[in-house]
């Protein structure tokens, strides 16, 4: 256990970050499968319009440090890839 004040008010300090970047963690989650969702249901401006949303929630959760610039990356082109792939198959 923290012996010092101010050992003790990191842990406090650290306890509170951790919620935080888990609740945008878990905001991440939710419009990456809103996206997923809307591919699998097949409704390609939907999926569109989610594509724009969660890019933007993507780039802001890195920008406050939550996630890897690296993740980001994959995870928007492979989004986008399963989105364009809607078109191609509906034409």
């Amino acid at each position: 256990m923290a012996n010092t004040a101010q050992a003790r008010k990191r842990v406090l300090q650290n306890e509170k970050r951790r919620l935080h970047n888990a609740s945008l963690r878990s905001r991440l989650r939710t419009y990456v499968k809103g996206v997923l969702k809307a591919v699998h249901l097949g409704d390609q401006e939907q999926a569109r319009s989610a594509l724009r949303a969660a890019e933007s929630v993507i780039d802001k959760t890195v920008g406050k440090g939550v996630a890897h610039r690296n993740m980001a990356a994959r995870t928007k082109s492979r989004l986008s890839a399963r989105v364009k792939a809607m078109g191609n198959v509906a034409q």
